[in-house]
């Protein structure tokens, strides 16, 4: 076969696999068709900090702020609870807000993107680590923000977080309840996987052809040697805040779609853990690489819930004396470290990098 045929064969059985996935694991319990959820969700995430880190060279420890940004306007438009807190939205929509996903999506989206660059517009001039420190701190700032804006002003209900939010419905299809076809019940978690797995397949289009435009190469110089760039005539400054919002409509949408799912959203789910986790999986799966980043999301997001069946037999044997709280945790960053000494470019880095690291 030629190779064009040959990469649409294994397409297509990719295609096929996933497709099939979610039926697979429904035998084995909705459990894991959640991991299956929540590893697509957070693909979305490392895809869109890729093109900040893995592009653009930009290293945001503040990506989460993103993700929730997204995640509490959709809850926020979607629940009753500006309706029963301000009497004049009450007023205006007496049937509740409950805005439609061509709204809430797009919103998310473009919120999120204006939020990335105002975080940008400040840091232009910082590299490295000081770059680190500053969105490290941004992302911090909004998550007391959201903790702090409960009072005197309920506007995200504080530290409580806001419940009741709305399922997507697309088509007449409600993904808060099971859908039947031909007498088979496809599961509400299947029917997220679907959206999820949509939205990624749409998300890798996006970064891959970002990636081949020009205004990929540009970030790529940008990356590799920011004075060099600037000398070619690459207008460093705009392609920065371009990264930004780039990247960060993505956080915002993925936090949409995290709101819907789990149907509650708290400051508890955008700690900075999550922001560290987000750039692990980056790096740890190959940073300007598309496989390799989905690859890193994959298995950093499902190892956790696997060490389940070792640590269980790790307490037998040390008669309950470990705390599994901790031992999944000590796990997952034992598998990183020996991980990255083994491959430091990541598990599945860019071709080119692979070859200069030989």
């Amino acid at each position: 076969m030629t190779p064009t045929l040959t990469r649409h064969v294994r397409l297509m059985g990719l295609t096929t696999l996933l497709v099939l996935l979610p039926l697979v694991l429904q035998g084995f319990g909705h459990h894991w068709v959640r991991v299956a959820d929540t590893s697509l969700l957070y693909v979305m995430l490392a895809l869109g900090l890729n093109v900040v880190v893995g592009y653009a060279g930009l290293l945001d420890l503040g990506y989460v702020a993103f993700y929730a940004l997204g995640a509490y306007l959709f809850a926020l438009l979607t629940s009753p609870h500006l309706t029963d807190h301000f009497a004049g939205i009450a007023a205006l929509f007496p049937q509740g807000l409950r805005a439609p996903w061509w709204v809430t999506i797009p919103l998310a989206a473009a919120a999120a993107a204006i939020l990335g660059m105002l975080l940008g517009a400040p840091t232009l001039r910082l590299r490295g680590d000081y770059l680190a420190v500053v969105t490290l701190g941004f992302g911090e700032i909004v998550r007391l923000l959201i903790v702090n804006m409960g009072h005197p002003i309920n506007i995200t209900h504080g530290a409580q977080g806001l419940g009741m939010i709305e399922p997507v419905r697309v088509l007449g299809v409600d993904f808060g309840k099971p859908f039947r076809v031909a007498g088979y019940e496809i599961a509400t978690v299947t029917l997220y996987y679907y959206l999820f797995l949509f939205l990624v397949m749409i998300t890798v289009l996006i970064c891959h052809r970002l990636q081949d435009s020009r205004i990929g190469r540009a970030w790529m110089a940008i990356r590799d040697d920011e004075t060099a760039a600037r000398s070619m005539g690459i207008n460093t400054r705009n392609l920065k805040l371009l990264a930004f919002g780039v990247g960060a409509s993505f956080g915002g949408v993925t936090g949409a779609m995290f709101a819907s799912f789990q149907g509650f959203v708290s400051p508890e789910a955008f700690s900075l853990n999550e922001s560290v986790l987000i750039v692990a999986m980056v790096v740890f799966g190959g940073m300007g690489h598309i496989p390799g980043v989905v690859l890193g999301a994959v298995l950093l997001a499902a190892l956790p819930e696997m060490l389940r069946y070792l640590v269980g037999p790790l307490q037998i044997i040390t008669d309950g004396q470990l705390d599994a709280g901790v031992m999944r945790p000590l796990l997952v960053a034992l598998a990183m470290i020996i991980t990255m000494l083994w491959r430091s470019s990541g598990l599945w880095p860019a071709p080119d990098r692979y070859r200069q690291r030989r």
